[in-house]
């Protein structure tokens, strides 16, 4: 049995096509509607064929839904759900893929009270993004955290928990407040340290941007890569959970501060100490099946 039949996806940029593309092949009954506040997303969708529906508003959209995912930025979810709220149907499940989640919880259940409300964050992207940018496999293989507010239906988590399943992901609970720390670190200091470095090139004075770029090596390469991710949603993102990423920040600039100190005093051991243990981490990760273990990160080469 599907875990839901009428699913509305509100938001259309590269998660949200690819959760459409992707519940399309797994389970081909859905009933499949799409909305987007940009016109031209919401045509373009259509050309794309995505949705059984591509509909004029989010209130239309989610009519006769019984589960909405809210794909937008952040900072965007509360306006996003107070737009359709007096539409929901009483028995749908709201859900959404945001990288913060207590801020999530908050906006929605503020814009819908009542509703049953599941958050949710596939951990899974690219730095691309629009309808055009998503593809079906994204979530093969990646985790989906719920991170349900307490006291919520047992069989909404289950059924939410359930159709991403059937998009390939595995699945883990958390509190939000404990997503938001875990991901802090995992993903959303990482950003900011791309978004950093690659400032900082294209800053520097004596090192023109033909150079920057001309002379790239595998790690700038990475670092431009992450910090080319979407704007308008990582700026929300470090603004919606700022106290992890604060935290985490301060406790990255002590790190960094030792690893100064080792490099000026040339403590070579200290030096080759972290870098084992790093590697070991990097291992971990190719182990679990989080990435490719191809030598450099898996990229063709000419």
């Amino acid at each position: 049995m599907l875990p839901f039949a009428r699913i509305t996806i509100i938001g259309i940029g590269l998660i949200g096509s690819s959760i459409a593309r992707a519940a399309r092949a797994a389970m081909p009954t859905v009933r499949l509607t799409g909305y987007d506040a940009d016109p031209e997303v919401r045509a373009i969708a259509d050309q794309l064929q995505l949705f059984d529906d591509v509909a004029d508003s989010s209130g239309a959209a989610v009519i006769d839904a019984d589960l909405v995912i809210l794909c937008v930025p952040v900072g965007a979810m509360g306006a996003a759900a107070a737009d359709f709220a007096a539409d929901l149907p009483a028995d749908a499940v709201v859900s959404d893929v945001g990288s913060c989640k207590a801020e999530v919880l908050r906006a929605l259940s503020e814009a819908l009270p009542g509703a049953t409300i599941i958050p949710a964050h596939p951990v899974a992207g690219t730095e691309r993004s629009g309808p055009e940018a998503g593809f079906a496999t994204l979530f093969h293989k990646r985790w989906c955290i719920l991170t349900p507010p307490e006291h919520a239906d047992p069989l909404a988590i289950a059924r939410v928990a359930e159709f991403w399943r059937r998009l390939g992901a595995e699945i883990e609970t958390m509190a939000p407040d404990h997503h938001d720390r875990v991901l802090a670190i995992t993903s959303h200091l990482p950003h900011l340290i791309a978004y950093t470095i690659v400032g900082t090139a294209s800053d520097m004075e004596e090192v023109t941007q033909s150079e920057v770029i001309k002379y790239s090596a595998g790690g700038f390469r990475d670092f431009t890569r992450i910090a080319a991710s979407d704007p308008t949603m990582w700026r929300d993102v470090f603004l919606s959970n700022r106290e992890a990423v604060l935290d985490m920040l301060q406790r990255f600039s002590e790190d960094l501060t030792a690893l100064q100190r080792a490099i000026r005093w040339g403590k070579g051991d200290e030096l080759f100490d972290l870098f084992t243990k790093t590697r070991a981490v990097r291992r971990g990760i190719i182990e679990q099946g989080q990435d490719d273990p191809a030598p450099d990160f898996g990229r063709a080469h000419d």
